[in-house]
């Protein structure tokens, strides 16, 4: 990789999928509390399985700028992921999910993963607003969105169950006047 690659920051770059990140996708799924941070525990699921969803996710073209990408360190370990969805180019809004594997966090990855992703939605594709959901136990989440400059614009209550409790979305937003004050 060089200098011009659009994709490549400090410490990470962003890749699309390849059918070897299969089995790192499966042994990532048996971290219950990652699945918990997401989105809910996961039931086991077989490697064959994993390494479909994969090869699906690699042979279909991206569509409404729906993108699943690998968040790589720059010595090349599979360190999270991140994807864009729910993208209206009419109205220019998108919300992106992302998810560090446990032994990369606290290394900045995921906000770098993030300012990557907005500064190409934002400046590359003319979109204006972004939304992150959030869930309201996920205590990192929201101290990195909230340090990345993003506004809490809502709260659903009680709509998640997991680990016994119900719990809340929480949907924090950023325009792109406002990335291009926290971000130029």
């Amino acid at each position: 990789m060089n200098d011009h690659n659009f994709w490549l920051g400090k410490n990470i770059r962003l890749r699309g999928l390849e059918p070897e990140d299969g089995p790192r996708f499966h042994e990532w799924n048996h971290d219950s509390e990652a699945g918990r941070n997401l989105d809910v525990v996961w039931p086991p699921s077989s490697l064959a399985g994993t390494k479909a969803w994969v090869e699906e996710t690699i042979k279909k073209a991206p569509q409404n700028d729906e993108h699943y990408m690998v968040i790589e360190t720059l010595d090349g370990e599979f360190a999270g992921m991140i994807n864009s969805h729910h993208c209206d180019r009419r109205v220019g809004c998108f919300m992106y999910g992302v998810a560090v594997r446990r032994e990369h966090q606290g290394k900045g990855y995921a906000r770098e993963a993030i300012v990557l992703l907005l500064r190409y939605f934002f400046h590359e594709l003319r979109y204006q607003k972004v939304t992150a959901e959030v869930y309201s136990f996920n205590q990192a989440s929201i101290h990195l969105h909230e340090k990345l400059g993003f506004q809490l614009e809502g709260r659903l209550r009680r709509t998640l169950f997991t680990n016994g409790r119900h719990h809340d979305q929480l949907f924090y937003g950023m325009t792109r006047e406002e990335f291009e004050e926290r971000c130029p």
